[in-house]
């Protein structure tokens, strides 16, 4: 009995340690991801001001690029979509005015191009 336990204890060994040799992997590595990264330049600008009874928003841009007259923006309040508004002027700094389209807004509201 005690040589078949030694046997069958020196097979395990000689087995385990075949299995634990190196092996190369039958995957491929994978390739390296490339990052692409692109500048913002999309258009975006705060509800400053709201008329209900005109239907016209003001809007404050954070830099001295306003948009083209008639340009339309999307409109999100607290990042749900709720309008649209077109671009009408006048513009005076870094403020321009916008009638609204569809939808409701309100002050603090953010307007988009995308």
């Amino acid at each position: 009995m005690n040589y078949l336990a030694g046997l069958t204890l020196g097979l395990s060994v000689v087995v385990l340690a075949g299995c634990a040799g190196s092996h190369k992997s039958a995957l491929p590595a994978p390739a390296p991801v490339a990052k692409i990264v692109t500048a913002d330049d999309s258009l975006a600008a705060s509800v400053v001001m709201y008329d209900a009874i005109g239907r016209f928003v003001v809007l404050r841009f954070p830099t001295a690029v306003l948009p083209k007259h008639d340009q339309v923006f999307f409109l999100y309040h607290e990042g749900l979509k709720a309008g649209e508004v077109k671009i009408t002027g006048p513009e005076r700094d870094n403020t321009t005015v916008a009638d609204l389209v569809t939808g409701e807004a309100h002050i603090g509201d953010v307007v988009r191009d995308q």
